[in-house]
């Protein structure tokens, strides 16, 4: 007879079910927490599905679906996930709400994908906070909840043991990381490997923003973006940058602004962190260096700018993606 794999112990992830299920959000929790992996020891996650409405539930696609219990196990959850919602305008049941205030209040972690932010706003543990939903619906929420700073621009952010990730694919980002929170980078890459995927994913959704004007069409500005880039090092002043796009000041920054959606300081900013995230991936070169090659001038600089837009500091960066080639490596 075959042997019954030992029992899990892990930290228990309860994701939501309801009706109106998003099937891709809901299938991308399923695949990193809910996948028999005896590669990771019993340790590893366990898994159950919380239903919040009544009776068998529809889900996108044509499915129907049920659930392993009610609200209830929410209340043993370690980490709860509400992956994706039924639509931004659909309210929030209070005693869903009441759960999730609960269960945050024990101790416990939540996670939306995608519309599931609406759902973790709703709770009102998100207000002072920042938090993230596919760019779609960042104004809707932003006019709903304007006590939370909402950033349409990242894959994934964290306030208070709260996290909320983009766009649906972008889920994927936000529970690799949790993974790699829980058990390590090597957890996290033999996560992504089995997803065929990268176990982190550079840049944010800002790339798949509308823009009123969109970058390739603004002829005046892209041949500055590209001159910034290769000198990136360089004192880069706003007239300076006027001068060589043979523009006034005024006109220039309306203009960047409608090619990139930021204030150049703003976007020179991004450009240096991206040029020392692949510094810092090369080795052993000191702080001070980079932030130099990078024309931050300074690693206080440079660390202050790397934790303001990627939320950890350069040294965790660069330890973070050197363990995870050489576990690519093995």
């Amino acid at each position: 007879m075959p042997k019954h794999a030992p029992p899990l112990t892990g930290p228990l992830i309860v994701a939501l079910v309801y009706d109106g299920l998003c099937t891709f959000e809901f299938g991308i929790v399923t695949e990193i927490f809910a996948l028999s992996r005896p590669e990771m020891g019993t340790s590893w996650y366990r898994f159950a599905c919380a239903a919040i409405d009544d009776g068998p539930m529809r889900a996108h696609g044509g499915l129907m679906v049920s659930a392993d219990g009610g609200l209830d196990l929410i209340d043993q959850a370690d980490l709860v996930i509400v992956p994706g919602w039924r639509g931004q305008d659909a309210p929030v049941p209070e005693a869903l709400c009441a759960k999730l205030r609960a269960a945050h209040a024990r101790g416990a972690r939540l996670a939306s994908l995608c519309s599931g932010a609406f759902v973790l706003a709703a709770t009102g543990l998100l207000d002072g906070g920042a938090a993230t939903t596919h760019w779609r619906y960042a104004q809707a929420l932003r006019l709903r909840h304007p006590s939370i700073s909402v950033d349409e621009t990242s894959l994934y952010r964290c306030h208070d043991r709260i996290y909320t990730a983009a766009g649906s694919a972008a889920g994927i980002d936000l529970l690799i990381e949790i993974v790699r929170r829980d058990f390590g980078a090597p957890a996290a890459n033999s996560v992504a490997r089995r997803l065929v995927m990268p176990a982190h994913r550079a840049g944010g959704q800002a790339q798949f923003l509308e823009r009123p004007v969109a970058l390739r069409e603004t002829a005046d500005i892209a041949p500055l973006l590209d001159t910034i880039r290769s000198e990136i090092a360089a004192g880069w002043t706003i007239a300076r940058m006027a001068s060589l796009s043979r523009m006034s000041a005024r006109k220039f920054l309306r203009r960047f602004a409608e090619a990139t959606g930021e204030a150049p300081g703003e976007w020179l900013a991004g450009e240096r962190v991206e040029a020392a995230k692949q510094l810092l991936c090369q080795g052993a070169i000191q702080m001070e260096d980079i932030a130099f090659a990078v024309g931050f001038g300074s690693a206080h600089t440079l660390r202050h700018h790397f934790r303001r837009k990627l939320g950890i500091s350069p040294t965790v960066y660069r330890t973070r993606f050197m363990d995870e080639r050489a576990a690519g490596a093995t």
